[in-house]
């Protein structure tokens, strides 16, 4: 996975429930797990703006319900920090599902903006937003 421009903050633990921000089919989603993380011995891992999640369909169309797909957090509510100085931070926290290992959205389209350090590690992805911000 390719390195971001920006000293993240860490906002999700595992179990999060968030709203799935594009138009795969999935409503709410549940982290199960953080893809290509690392942690010290008896730590639980979390996950934070462009990380690479697994995540359980909680609502959504029925037939995606209960199934596990991988997805990308493009919004959050914790600030973190650019390396301009500047402090980032959305109103939401949201997620968009990927149909594959490569990166490649399951949905066509995503409702609102996305974060710049998403467009950097997940190009695919960043094509479908309406705003990178």
């Amino acid at each position: 996975m390719k390195a971001i421009s920006a000293r993240t903050t860490s906002a999700f633990n595992l179990g999060a429930i968030m709203p799935a921000a594009d138009n795969s089919g999935a409503k709410m989603v549940k982290i199960v797990s953080v893809k290509k993380a690392k942690a010290k011995k008896s730590k639980q891992v979390s996950a934070k703006i462009a990380d690479w999640v697994k995540v359980s369909i909680r609502k959504g169309v029925p037939d995606m319900k209960g199934k596990v797909f991988d997805a990308v957090i493009i919004r959050q509510k914790k600030s973190w920090r650019r390396n301009s100085g500047e402090r980032v931070a959305f109103e939401d926290n949201a997620v968009a599902i990927l149909k594959d290992e490569k990166g490649n959205p399951k949905g066509t389209q995503i409702k609102g903006p996305i974060a710049r350090e998403v467009l950097e590690r997940w190009p695919q992805v960043a094509k479908i937003a309406s705003v990178v911000y």
